[in-house]
């Protein structure tokens, strides 16, 4: 079953079992798509990181499928986003059907001069196949498979973690844990720390199949299709002419039958008909939860991804935030390490990814609440929704087959200035994603470097020490999208988040909003 070759990645005996190694600078638990992200994310600010990993090879099945454009946005930054491009399925429109007829399409990328299309989807192995190699090359990262996290014990000034091997168990010190460990995350469980949060009983069965033939391209949702009529069917195209069909079973189904193949194949051929052919690439039925910690900082131990949060499936919001956590972290850590930001500073990275997992599991769990009624009357209002949206524009603003994931607000966040002059027509407010437009014969995305960025139309003058200045004009795509004018001024985090912005180049008060943007009186 699977046309995906898996690779087995080699341990190598690490030095701590013959008196080697030292204590480090970060420590990270989990090689999934958070933790190389927020390796190589350290790396290309300098620091240097472990990574341990019980597996030596990449996640079993496609799992994690749609990356979002702020994710290769991110990845862009390490070499590796064009190559999931090129063998990823691009796709920018959706298709809802009730039943047999369509009710409406929609574009998640209505304007172009973007440098990535809305999404492109890509098993998650070929993802993390992509960071491991990227991973190996950096000679910051120390990846290490077959290397299990057995204990773990917080400090003051660091965390010693216990570590089983083939060749038996060593200890290592860090300055700082990230546990990106999953939504099982033994770290968690080591810690004793609680993970509270909503359980869906409704059960779906995923298949992943490779099946030849013109496949669409777009994602399809059906609600009562005639091929499942009683629920409803998600349809998307990946690399390898692979499709994934995500079927509703209900609460009551038995997932052991429904995972058996001629179960399987009996719901495809109603769907797909009697003549097509399709391989088995990857089955799984699923329950799901949102859950949150109520912290992401414990002392010195950070979690990150589903080993902090996780959401239901609906709107590709699982892996997509686990990437913005990373990328999140990775520039707090960076500058707290080198002694340039409190280690306050940290706190932010809890309120912050704390509401974006807030915002995740509202829109997860509305989408779910629609997809997946609980009650009569909710039924009731959905089925009228549904009848009503083909003609009436209204009702399709409240159907909601998952909201897909877009970078996620930040506004109220204590690193931001807010804004002071009232003539802000558009552009990103504080607390809001940058957004990329052309620039020279580039991308605006691609002159933003690792640093603070004061992004300048037209100033020409001198930026605060500890940021890079980029001068452009103010007219132009970039110009509109920044609702600039000569003089607008925009301060941009490492992160790419807008941190403030003014319609007057100011050095004392881009200072001042630097050094709160760098964690002044900071609290999760």
């Amino acid at each position: 079953m699977g046309s995906y070759e898996y690779r087995t990645y080699p341990y190598r005996r690490p030095p701590e079992l013959d008196g080697g190694g030292s204590r480090r600078p970060v420590v990270i638990v989990g090689a999934g798509m958070a933790g190389p992200t927020l390796a190589l994310s350290l790396a290309a600010r300098g620091v240097a990181s472990v990574v341990l990993d019980e597996d030596d090879t990449v996640s079993l099945g496609s799992r994690s499928i749609c990356q979002a454009k702020h994710s290769l946005e991110i990845w862009d930054r390490f070499g590796i986003a064009a190559r999931m491009v090129e063998k990823g399925i691009t796709w920018t429109e959706g298709e809802v059907y009730l039943r047999d007829r369509p009710v409406y399409r929609f574009n998640l990328a209505p304007e172009p001069g973007h440098k990535f299309p809305a999404f492109v989807n890509l098993q998650q192995y070929y993802v993390e196949e992509l960071l491991y190699e990227r991973c190996a090359a950096e000679p910051l990262i120390d990846l290490r498979h077959r290397n299990k996290v057995v204990a773990v014990a917080p400090r003051d000034d660091g965390v010693t973690v216990e570590v089983e091997t083939p060749d038996g168990r060593y200890s290592i010190e860090a300055e700082w844990l990230a546990a990106c460990d999953g939504v099982r995350s033994p770290v968690r469980h080591m810690l004793g720390l609680p993970y509270p949060g909503e359980v869906f009983n409704d059960q779906f069965l995923i298949a992943d199949i490779r099946l030849k033939g013109d496949l669409p391209k777009e994602r399809r949702f059906w609600f009562y299709p005639p091929f499942h009529p009683t629920n409803s069917v998600l349809l998307h195209r990946q690399a390898d002419d692979v499709l994934r069909v995500d079927i509703q079973l209900g609460r009551d189904a038995d997932p052991e039958e429904e995972k058996k193949p001629a179960n399987i194949d009996r719901r495809l051929r109603q769907m797909f008909g009697p003549d097509a052919r399709w391989d088995h690439e990857w089955t799984s039925v699923y329950t799901f939860t949102c859950r949150m910690m109520e912290k992401f900082v414990h002392g010195r131990t950070i979690f990150v991804g589903d080993a902090a949060h996780v959401v239901s499936p609906f709107g590709a919001r699982g892996g997509n935030a686990a990437v913005a956590d990373a990328d999140n972290l990775a520039w707090k850590l960076a500058v707290v390490l080198a002694g340039q930001a409190p280690a306050a500073l940290l706190d932010t990275y809890c309120s912050e990814r704390r509401a974006a997992s807030h915002e995740n599991i509202l829109n997860s769990t509305r989408a779910t609440d629609f997809i997946t009624p609980k009650f009569p009357a909710s039924r009731a209002f959905r089925d009228a929704t549904l009848a009503l949206a083909r003609d009436f524009p209204f009702a399709r603003a409240l159907i909601n087959s998952g909201r897909l994931s877009v970078p996620t607000s930040q506004v109220g966040s204590p690193l931001d200035t807010p804004d002071v002059d009232a003539d802000w027509t558009g552009g990103p407010s504080p607390g809001r994603a940058m957004v990329d437009a052309p620039l020279n014969g580039s991308w605006l995305a691609d002159q933003v470097g690792c640093d603070f960025t004061v992004l300048s139309f037209g100033s020409g003058e001198t930026a605060p020490a500890g940021t890079t200045l980029l001068s452009v004009e103010a007219q132009g795509l970039v110009g509109q999208r920044y609702d600039a004018r000569p003089g607008t001024t925009y301060l941009i985090r490492p992160d790419r988040y807008v941190a403030g912005r003014w319609r007057h180049f100011d050095s004392a008060v881009l200072a001042a909003a630097l050094g709160r943007a760098m964690g002044k009186e900071t609290a999760c």
